[in-house]
């Protein structure tokens, strides 16, 4: 046996087709070639391997333990190579590959759900993953490249704007969350009539805009709201108005996370709308993003 084999593609096409027709001849007309070639070649991997792979009789061929052995990895590496160009096609147009996504809890209830059936639906090769993160942790992580775009909070600060781009996915209005029983009906409410209301809130540090917005809408009602709990998560704000701590200004899509012990409405205050965006690399070279950013535009 050679100290030092290399084993070709070719050989193994040429040992499985004799393999599975279990006759040189058939062997050669399948592979569009005479049989001496095909039995020379057969000859020098069984002397390249160093054990014969077939039992030759002028009737019949069969598999030797050792080819019985190496015949289905032989298909197996056939196979895989014959998938490569279709893979290399593939990983080019973003059909495949990895997709890492990050999103604020907002987006859980509104826009990513959808997103992804679409992205799944056109991509299903495409690996997903997902990491919920606020807005704060996902520029960061997108400026050092841990992740390739993420569902956040606008607008970017301007050491993030330097490197980042931006697409706005989602607009809605602010609305409240209440504790049960708080008002009665199911009409639209005025900030004046929950006064007396604790507020609960996100941090500032974590989304200064969207902290901001939602004490503007208090400064312009002319109240100054008492902040008695923040909370980094929605779903953490949802479950302290759940246990009566205090109220909270949400986005509309949070009140598809049903609560028991919450109740929401519409404000009858002039309230701003909150956007929703995607953020990713602007020098990023990933035709999976590329064809997720796709999916984004107004004619996908």
């Amino acid at each position: 046996m050679s100290s030092d084999p290399r084993l070709e593609l070719r050989q193994l096409r040429y040992f499985a087709a004799v393999a599975e027709e279990k006759h040189f001849g058939r062997a050669a007309i399948r592979l569009h070639m005479t049989q001496p070639p095909l039995s020379q070649a057969i000859a020098a991997l069984e002397e390249m391997l160093g054990t014969p792979l077939f039992l030759r009789t002028k009737r019949s061929v069969a598999l030797t333990p050792a080819g019985e052995a190496l015949l289905p990895e032989a298909q197996r590496i056939l196979q895989q190579a014959a998938a490569l160009p279709d893979l290399a096609r593939r990983a080019a147009s973003g059909a495949s590959g990895l997709l890492s996504l990050s999103f604020i809890s907002t987006a859980d209830y509104s826009i990513l759900p959808p997103l992804l059936q679409r992205f799944r639906a056109r991509y299903p090769q495409v690996q997903i993953d997902l990491r919920e993160a606020t807005t704060d942790i996902q520029l960061e992580d997108l400026m050092q490249g841990k992740i390739d775009a993420g569902l956040l909070l606008p607008p970017l600060p301007d050491k993030a704007a330097a490197v980042l781009d931006y697409r706005p996915v989602l607009s809605e209005p602010l609305i409240a969350a209440l504790p049960a029983g708080t008002v009665r009906g199911r009409d639209a409410v005025a900030l004046k009539s929950l006064r007396e209301l604790p507020l609960i809130i996100f941090p500032r540090r974590i989304s200064p805009a969207f902290h901001d917005t939602i004490l503007s809408c208090f400064r312009d009602a002319g109240l100054t709201p008492h902040i008695g709990q923040e909370a980094i998560q929605m779903q953490t704000i949802v479950g302290l108005v759940s246990a009566g701590m205090g109220m909270a200004l949400v986005p509309q899509s949070v009140s598809n996370l049903k609560r028991p012990g919450v109740d929401y409405r519409r404000l009858s205050d002039p309230t701003p709308e909150i956007q929703t965006g995607l953020a990713w690399r602007r020098d990023s070279q990933s035709t999976v993003l590329r064809a997720f950013l796709e999916l984004l535009e107004p004619s996908a």
